[in-house]
């Protein structure tokens, strides 16, 4: 997909007052500074982390004309960016290399002249410890490089998903704390949030036609950050505060967690009634125009939001006497869906003339959605692992956008801790394994191919749908259908 190469939505002229055509009280000379910059495409932007956030990112900066940084610690994805190469699948490979070529995009892995960067954008993970709490570390880390280059006509905006009070509990501090001495937040140097909104293989919408929300620390720092993301994205809905750009994000990815989860809890509930499919009553519900949104039974969530924004929310939850037991209660239905489908693997096993220790399965698709090759958090880590626990045989997987994959942890019989063995799909392939597991619904996987001959199928995504055949059918242990 092209990069989209907009041309920059208006720019307001400030008023005498220093406002954007408003009547609020004077802004500070640093705010009137860093916005003649912006406005004259002069300002230089500091993206930290290139990944699926950070890259798309700075490329749409640099499209529109800034001088845009990237920074990140891994040094052969900064060597990779630096020769031309592009390693994101929802950017144009011809357009980052031309980027590139320009000297408008280039990264590094360290901070040196730091202090030249105007506007700072933090995408680094954030992650969850063992015990689902937030781990902000890469956030602590990443604030603390930046801190000694602050100088007076600089935004800070934090991009990474994270619970509310981040951006003032934890960067606030550490700004103030390790940057220069003198400079004052909300005079000198601005503070915003604003969430990520990347969906992976989404052809339609991407970071430039996406609309945004952004809350800064002070109004200064709601206008700043409006007028950064407003060189590159017509849309930039501004909110109170940080506070509340945070808890927006959480709610974007909880409402689907807890949507799902409700498509999960019924999904097995059909399968208990005989002629009862899930995935025949979420389309007839479809059909009503208003009052309903469709939601689909899966193996389980995956990605980076999804499963964990609801361990987030929990989190600074706790510190206000709160407990989320509503949602807290979706992402363990959702996070119990691998184990489920793992039952009905076992279950086609034992229909099948052979011992659980002899026989293969085959993971159809191990990326967390179809279309895409991230497998962060994807349902297949899991049912691999239960897999090699319930002492299945042999695992393979075959994907076609993720040509090596390992799971976090569990080793197979063999004692390879991780790896698991790709194949081709190919009629031999699918003939020898007793049972396929379809996770991922990725379109360049022929339904036809599979059904023909592979001996046994759970099928988690409806992926079969099409096929009408009633013998065909028989192979088949949908998920979510009785």
């Amino acid at each position: 997909m092209e990069t989209p190469n907009l041309d920059p939505p208006p720019r307001e002229a400030l008023s005498p007052n220093g406002a954007a055509g408003t009547d609020h009280v004077e802004q500070p000379a640093a705010a009137q500074q860093l916005v003649g910059r912006l406005d004259a495409t002069e300002a230089t932007i500091g993206v930290v982390g290139l990944g699926y956030v950070g890259l798309p990112l700075a490329a749409e900066y640099a499209t529109q004309g800034f001088e845009t940084r990237g920074i990140d610690l891994d040094e052969d994805r900064v060597d990779c960016l630096n020769a031309g190469d592009n390693y994101i699948e929802d950017l144009d490979d011809d357009a980052i290399d031309g980027l590139v070529e320009t000297g408008r995009l280039r990264a590094t892995a360290h901070y040196e002249k730091g202090d030249e960067v105007d506007v700072w954008f933090l995408c680094v993970p954030t992650p969850v410890t063992e015990t689902n709490e937030p781990d902000p570390s890469y956030i602590e880390a990443a604030t603390r490089s930046i801190a000694p280059h602050l100088r007076p006509g600089q935004l800070v905006v934090l991009k990474s998903t994270t619970y509310p009070g981040t951006t003032e509990d934890v960067v606030a501090p550490i700004l103030e704390e390790e940057g220069p001495d003198g400079l004052a937040l909300g005079e000198d140097v601005f503070l915003a949030f604003s969430p990520e909104r990347i969906d992976p293989g989404n052809d339609e919408y991407t970071t430039a036609n996406t609309p945004v929300v952004a809350g800064g620390m002070t109004e200064t720092g709601t206008e700043m950050a409006r007028r950064a993301l407003g060189q590159i994205i017509a849309d930039v809905h501004t909110v109170s505060g940080p506070k509340a750009a945070e808890m927006e994000k959480l709610l974007e990815n909880i409402f689907r967690s807890v949507n799902i989860a409700l498509a999960n809890e019924l999904a097995q509930f059909c399968e208990r009634v005989d002629g009862l499919s899930m995935w025949e009553v979420v389309d007839a519900a479809a059909t009503k125009p208003f009052g309903f949104m469709p939601f689909y039974p899966g193996p389980g969530v995956g990605g980076h939001c999804i499963p964990i924004d609801p361990h987030y929310l929990s989190k600074v939850a706790k510190t206000h006497d709160f407990e989320t037991s509503f949602i807290t209660l979706s992402a363990q239905v959702n996070e119990e869906m691998p184990r489920h489908v793992v039952d009905a693997v076992i279950e086609t096993i034992a229909r099948e003339p052979v011992r659980l220790q002899d026989a293969e399965v085959l993971v159809l698709g191990v990326a967390f959605k179809g279309n895409v090759s991230d497998t962060r958090r994807s349902p297949a880590d899991e049912i691999v692992r239960l897999l090699r626990e319930k002492g299945v045989g042999q695992i393979r997987y075959h994907d076609p956008h993720v040509e090596a994959y390992r799971v976090p942890e569990g080793e197979d019989t063999n004692g390879r801790a991780g790896a698991v063995p790709s194949v081709d799909l190919t009629p031999e392939a699918l003939r020898h394994h007793e049972a396929t597991v379809i996770v991922t619904d990725h379109d360049a996987v022929d339904p036809g191919l599979v059904v023909e001959h592979a001996p046994a199928i759970v099928d988690t995504r409806n992926a079969l749908d099409g096929i009408d055949d009633p013998a065909l059918r028989e192979k088949i242990m949908l998920l979510g259908a009785g």
